[in-house]
């Protein structure tokens, strides 16, 4: 947190905004019912009670008896805090009052100013939160009258040492367009289709971070999840092969994955694609690095009964945390939560390989989103972290014209490995079989040949090149006469 800004007790958020709002400003939440404007006024005046600060909420709207139970609900420890309520209360009904010389505007007005000064004066509050300030508009005369009365509202409480956070309830018939002018900075949240987001869309005296971003609410408050921009993080590694511990296939890739890269792991279903990509994370846990797989199609104990049974060791690994299995649904999740998953992996735990399985899989929380750019973005992120990234990619039919993905993303790889099915013909007959090559590397040379993958129960193994295949890139490969073969 920058030492001039006052945090807004929500982490992503104070991301978005560069560290954090700027001391005795004003700034607008604006945004439809129910998107969370409230929730983040608690979140901000709880953040100033958590370093002494004096803070003072008023309403205009609901009445503080129901707004501390919604903050005691979502865990805000509010019990100190002083809330000014001008909220209409039943008597208001109940009395039927009536204004037949005076407007309603002239009558109202003062008392409710004089309120105000009365209460700011007493608490002296650093920071302040007014829901809402567009019922202003109704002790206004005009649109002039409510512009200049809000004006001189907000700046006597900046004037008297306070931060002030407003919101506004905008409508087609009413919209709030004057207020975002008058203020310094507008957060703008909304409730679309994909999920919700947060938007900033002014900020006075900073810089900030564009676009949507994705928001949760849930019942500990509001979490924001910043759009993941790659280049403003950079680590130093060295760029090195890593192994896969087995001989056969090091030699396919001359030396293994390479640091910092993205690898694409591509075939058809079963054909054994999250088995050698783990092979590699075994091979790293016997280094003492930690990895990581986000499996969003199978559930965590079918992956570690798999592994488990083809001499791969995931349980003790994830017993020694030198691997962690996360299962994602996507349905959940937005890309932008996705990589603040990923981020506090790598930045927080050191995490070295990441795995996503599978890329179909992942592309189900898109939401609408576009898979190349949000996919970009996260492996552009990791690479210069210096992570190995393998993304598992299930071509859908066994066989068929040869393709190493189905969705665009190839140019991302700086590795390409295909598993796929082979007819292996035999003096006896023909019997399917699996082969794995290497397509593309770019940071090395690597074997262009293909060699057969057999995946037993004492682990994975990998034969000497096949020679004679016929139709590698074709719908039907065929292996002959290897039996004559060393």
């Amino acid at each position: 947190m920058s030492e001039n800004r006052l945090s807004v007790g929500i982490t992503g958020l104070n991301e978005v905004i560069g560290g954090g709002l700027i001391p005795q400003r004003s700034y607008l939440v604006r945004g439809g019912p129910g998107t969370g404007k409230t929730t983040l006024g608690f979140h901000f005046l709880a953040a100033g009670v958590a370093l002494g600060e004096k803070v003072l909420f008023i309403t205009l709207g609901e009445p503080e008896a129901q707004l501390r139970a919604n903050a005691q609900w979502l865990g805000f420890e509010i019990e100190a805090m002083p809330f000014l309520d001008l909220s209409p209360s039943s008597e208001f009904f109940t009395e039927v009052q009536t204004y037949d010389i005076f407007s309603a505007s002239e009558v109202e007005r003062e008392p409710t100013t004089q309120k105000i000064i009365e209460q700011v004066q007493a608490v002296k509050p650093q920071r302040v939160f007014l829901d809402a300030i567009t019922q202003f508009r109704y002790l206004a005369t005009d649109e002039f009258q409510f512009r200049k009365q809000v004006l001189s509202f907000l700046r006597f409480l900046v004037e008297g040492g306070a931060t002030v956070v407003f919101t506004s309830e905008g409508t087609s018939s009413a919209p709030d367009d004057d207020l975002q002018f008058i203020s310094d900075g507008v957060i703008y949240l909304e409730l679309l289709p994909e999920g919700r987001t947060v938007s900033v869309t002014k900020f006075r005296g900073s810089n900030f971070r564009d676009g949507r971003h994705s928001l949760r609410l849930s019942e500990t408050g509001m979490q924001v999840f910043p759009r993941l921009l790659p280049d403003n993080y950079q680590q130093d590694f060295i760029s090195e092969p890593i192994s896969s511990g087995i001989p056969e296939m090091d030699e396919m890739l001359h030396g293994g994955l390479e640091r910092g890269t993205v690898s694409v792991i591509s075939g058809p279903s079963g054909v054994g694609k999250t088995t050698v990509g783990i092979q590699f994370m075994k091979e790293a846990a016997a280094r003492g690095e930690r990895s990581v797989v986000y499996i969003f199609e199978e559930s965590t104990s079918t992956l570690l009964h798999r592994c488990e049974s083809v001499n791969i060791p995931v349980q003790q690994m994830i017993e020694q945390g030198s691997l962690s299995v996360i299962p994602v649904e996507p349905l959940l999740y937005s890309p932008d939560e996705f990589a603040n998953m990923v981020r506090i992996e790598v930045e927080d735990r050191q995490t070295r390989i990441v795995m996503i399985d599978s890329i179909s899989g992942y592309q189900l929380s898109m939401r609408g989103q576009d898979l190349v750019s949000n996919l970009h973005a996260l492996c552009k992120y990791l690479k210069n972290m210096g992570v190995t990234v393998i993304l598992i990619n299930e071509i859908e039919t066994l066989a068929g014209d040869f393709r190493m993905t189905e969705v665009g993303i190839s140019y991302l790889a700086d590795s390409l490995v295909f598993i796929r099915y082979l007819e292996h013909q035999l003096s006896a007959g023909t019997e399917i079989c699996k082969a794995i090559g290497v397509i593309k590397k770019r940071v090395s040379n690597f074997e262009k040949s293909l060699r057969e993958l057999d995946i037993t129960r004492y682990g994975i193994k990998v034969s000497k090149p096949i020679r004679r295949v016929r139709g590698i890139l074709s719908a039907a490969p065929l292996w002959m006469d290897v039996e004559s073969e060393d």
